[in-house]
């Protein structure tokens, strides 16, 4: 019996003097695991570009792609190269407002399709991973076609017109730094039909793809 009492107290007792003090030291108290001091701390370890977006904040961009026309306008113009001027306000984590300005003129032999448009809308994204940013966007503008064709062997020019119309797309950006963000987006442009005295209305429709680049300040 004194020979078991001899090596309980030879080795059990250290060893548990050992684990007994290093769980105290190892250990946190549920305390410290809740507090504010803590809880500001993880924070600061999370890295700068898992946070989200900024809010508040403008940007100006700049996109160059191709312009697809269709129905009535792609039998007066070809497709080519076309640049847009946007406006991008941070309004909250998932939706930003988006503003687009574009002008073109498509040439088909004697005869051409002249787009310009302020499209106004929203982009919502739809996820967020570090900063890349899948969106959707949608919204009204104002547009103002203008076409030149023959009408009875005659090139006849309509008139100017404003009208209103719609437009939607999908894309996604990716926020390089504080400053600059590029991206990739299509959007269809609708205008309504605008009607022509003594000729048919001037109505059709157009698909842009295009890169671009933004500005943040």
């Amino acid at each position: 019996m004194k020979k078991y009492l001899k090596n309980f107290s030879k080795y059990v007792i250290p060893v548990a003097f050992l684990a007994t003090g290093f769980s105290a030291t190892a250990k946190p108290s549920i305390k410290k695991l809740t507090s504010d001091e803590k809880s500001k701390n993880v924070d600061s370890s999370i890295p700068a570009s898992r946070n989200m977006n900024p809010l508040n904040k403008h940007s100006i961009g700049l996109g160059i792609g191709q312009t697809f026309l269709m129905s009535e306008f792609a039998d007066k113009g070809e497709d080519k190269i076309t640049w847009d001027l946007f406006y991008n306000y941070s309004a909250s984590h998932s939706f930003d407002f988006l503003a687009n300005f574009h002008t073109s003129k498509h040439k088909y032999l004697n005869q051409y399709t002249q787009l310009t448009g302020l499209a106004l809308g929203i982009k919502a994204k739809t996820f967020q991973f570090d900063n890349f940013s899948p969106f959707i966007t949608g919204g009204f503008g104002f547009y103002q076609p203008k076409v030149r064709r023959l009408i009875n062997n005659e090139l006849v020019t309509s008139k100017t017109k404003m009208t209103f119309g719609y437009h939607a797309g999908a894309g996604a950006d990716l926020r390089l730094n504080d400053k600059f963000t590029i991206g990739v987006m299509g959007t269809l442009h609708n205008p309504f039909d605008v009607k022509q005295d003594l000729q048919p209305e001037v109505e059709g429709s157009y698909v842009k793809l295009m890169m671009t680049t933004f500005y943040t300040f």
